[in-house]
């Protein structure tokens, strides 16, 4: 795999605007029961009356150079893709140890039905030459997904790292065009 060839996410908060969409359809597209999902949207402000300020962030799977979950499959169901780079679960070499899920940083991978699962970014869809569903369902196109070095180039002031998320020492490959509060400590979650 060239670096070109790693693929990742881009994620523009100031275009979101909280509807969920990305995580109703990738929730739709992977028909997942009640309570399981592999992107999630949450809401966050940061601040103090009156000068509150708020934000939403799309997470999912961030397809890390150096993924944790990787490292410490003892079976390698978790493996990086040699074509795109990105994190890949192999159903028939795992063995539901749940390892992945106590190593990612990020909290991405779930035991369901006794087996490790997370995002493999619509691998099967980009495949027939689609989007994943995530970033086909964003009304606002706030999400994007591509390779990574052509996201880094078109989008030079997005960061991997911002206040609610731990520090990046996993090499997220994903970029987030980040608002100016969610960049500063003293955040809060929020419920819409």
């Amino acid at each position: 795999m060239t670096d070109s060839a790693k693929k990742g996410f881009y994620f523009n908060q100031d275009d979101c605007i909280g509807c969920k969409a990305c995580q109703i359809a990738c929730k739709d597209k992977n028909d997942f029961e009640v309570g399981t999902m592999f992107r999630h949207v949450t809401s966050y402000m940061q601040g103090t009356y009156p000068d509150v300020l708020m934000y939403h962030y799309s997470a999912t799977c961030n397809h890390c150079e150096k993924p944790a979950c990787v490292a410490v499959c003892p079976n390698s169901a978790m493996y990086i893709d040699d074509e795109d780079g990105t994190v890949q679960h192999d159903d028939t070499n795992c063995i539901g140890c749940g390892y992945c899920v106590q190593a990612c940083p990020y909290g991405v991978p779930q035991v369901i039905d006794s087996l490790s699962r997370k995002c493999d970014a619509c691998k099967p869809l980009r495949a027939a030459g689609e989007q994943p569903a995530c970033v086909a369902a964003c009304p606002l196109r706030a999400l994007d997904f591509g390779s990574f070095d052509e996201l880094a180039a078109a989008h030079p002031d997005a960061v991997n790292k911002i206040a609610i998320l731990p520090d990046p020492e996993t090499s997220p490959c994903t970029l987030v065009e980040a608002k100016a509060a969610a960049l500063e400590e003293g955040y809060q979650e929020v419920i819409l």
